[in-house]
């Protein structure tokens, strides 16, 4: 048990309560240590605002969703008038709803521009692959947190699209149907439905949410934090173990990045008061009609954030399967010839290769294609273990790297853009390129990322004061 710590008689009042709740919470050490003794790398950039961005959003769902939820009423009859009710009777109900529904896909922009920054600094390299899981976690709860949330205004879109992704879990093997069922509390979608996507929605994962963004943040200050240079900062200190190329995170990076909240919630106003529809992205116009159980929709695709997956999901059909097959086929060839296994190893990969195409074979697409749409996230938490290069941010990295990187980030927007047009055959094709290149590039980093020469990674960080 610590000391308590004595203090005057004639100390300030204030300093009186702090020193009585440091003898019982560990306040001071905590401000300490995760802010005004955290130092972080000098030269962070733009890229860097959006963690405390992404933190900001979930501030902002969290207190919206807790006003939303005492005049929403998770029962099929009454939804959808509940929401109309908020909107047009509640004081202020309709802001309400729109900072929620825009925060939705706000919470998306800065988590994907969050991840994109790590990907290209290298943010999920040692010692910082706990940090990349944690973060990856997130995502994923995120998905689910929205998934759910999307179905709770009982629009005709929330509704069907909630339908079509329940109804994939069938296409598993042998457990398919009993899980559909599970997740649906009924044999269609409806009240029971309902209650279980409002329970989870409001209950269970943003307690998990909560639990990992606690996790993501103490994992980071643990190690430190990276920088565009992916020059670690701790290898040059001064004489009281300070990094020299480091500054307190406060007050120097709380004012960095008031800059970048102000920004923000200028746009994020905008948005709220100009076009919280914002063409039909944020809010689909189907979603303003009832849930109709008898009339299904022209076109039925979830919002812009899972379109990417769902443009994965469609590519795979049994034509793709072949592809597929020739793939898995190909890789068991390099791995059995060109890696320098024992023949053991060697009898194994053609073994599994074997064992996996025959499945491929005797499985329906529909099956490969849920497979297809979860590995496209799943993959990310290897990424620590695939990227090879000698190193860490694109700054020093051959230039051929930008290119392959911009590629990826031209092709997760045709992605998510064919994701929600109507299928046609020409769209089928290019999401079918698009879902190779998207996993080429991860299964084949540990290969192209030892190619070329790298530039010299300099000793201390590059920095120019402005």
């Amino acid at each position: 048990m610590a000391e308590f710590k004595e203090i005057s008689a004639d100390a300030p009042m204030s300093e009186k309560a702090l020193t009585w709740i440091d003898n019982r919470f560990p306040l001071s050490k905590l401000y300490k240590e995760h802010l005004s003794e955290y130092y972080a790398p000098k030269n962070f950039n733009f890229f860097y605002f959006f963690g405390v961005l992404s933190l900001l959003v979930l501030v902002i769902q969290i207190l919206t969703g807790i006003f939303l939820v005492m005049h929403y009423k998770p029962d099929a009859a009454m939804a959808f008038a509940s929401v109309e009710y908020i909107m047009r009777d509640v004081p202020w109900g309709w802001l309400i709803r729109y900072m929620h529904s825009t925060g939705a896909s706000a919470f998306f922009v800065v988590v994907y521009l969050h991840m994109f920054r790590g990907l290209i600094y290298g943010s999920f390299r040692k010692p910082r692959e706990l940090v990349w899981l944690f973060g990856c976690a997130i995502f994923l709860a995120l998905m689910g947190e929205a998934f759910m949330g999307y179905l709770l205004p009982w629009g005709q879109m929330s509704y069907w699209g909630a339908q079509v992704i329940v109804n994939l879990f069938s296409a598993i093997p042998f457990i398919g149907p009993d899980l559909a069922l599970l997740i649906r509390g009924d044999y269609v979608v409806g009240d029971a439905t309902l209650n279980r996507f409002f329970a989870f929605h409001v209950i269970a994962v943003p307690l998990v949410l909560l639990g990992l963004v606690v996790a993501h943040i103490i994992a980071l200050h643990e190690v430190g934090s990276n920088n565009p240079d992916g020059v670690e900062i701790k290898a040059h200190k001064d004489s009281l173990g300070r990094p020299l190329d480091g500054i307190p995170f406060h007050p120097y990076y709380t004012v960095h990045d008031i800059m970048g909240v102000t920004g923000f919630l200028l746009v994020f106003c905008a948005i709220i008061f100009f076009a919280p529809e914002f063409g039909g992205y944020f809010l689909e116009y189907n979603n303003f009609i009832p849930a109709d159980p008898l009339k299904t929709p022209a076109h039925i695709a979830p919002v812009w954030y899972f379109t990417p997956y769902y443009s994965m999901l469609r590519a795979i059909t049994g034509e793709m399967m072949y592809a597929l097959i020739a793939c898995v086929l190909a890789a068991a060839y390099l791995g059995a010839t060109r890696a320098k296994i024992s023949n053991t190893l060697k009898g194994v990969v053609i073994g599994a290769a074997v064992v996996g195409v025959a499945l491929m074979l005797a499985i329906d697409a529909k099956f490969w294609g849920v497979v297809v749409m979860g590995g496209a996230v799943v993959i990310l938490f290897f990424l620590p273990w695939l990227d090879r290069c000698a190193v860490k941010s694109i700054r020093y990295r051959p230039d051929w790297h930008v290119y392959l990187y911009a590629i990826f980030v031209v092709n997760f927007f045709v992605l998510g853009y064919l994701g929600m047009q109507p299928p046609s055959s020409i769209g089928e094709r290019v999401s079918q390129v698009g879902s190779l290149y998207y996993f080429g590039f991860f299964l084949l980093m540990p290969w192209w990322s030892t190619l070329g020469e790298t530039k010299p990674v300099p000793d201390r960080v590059n920095f120019v004061a402005h």
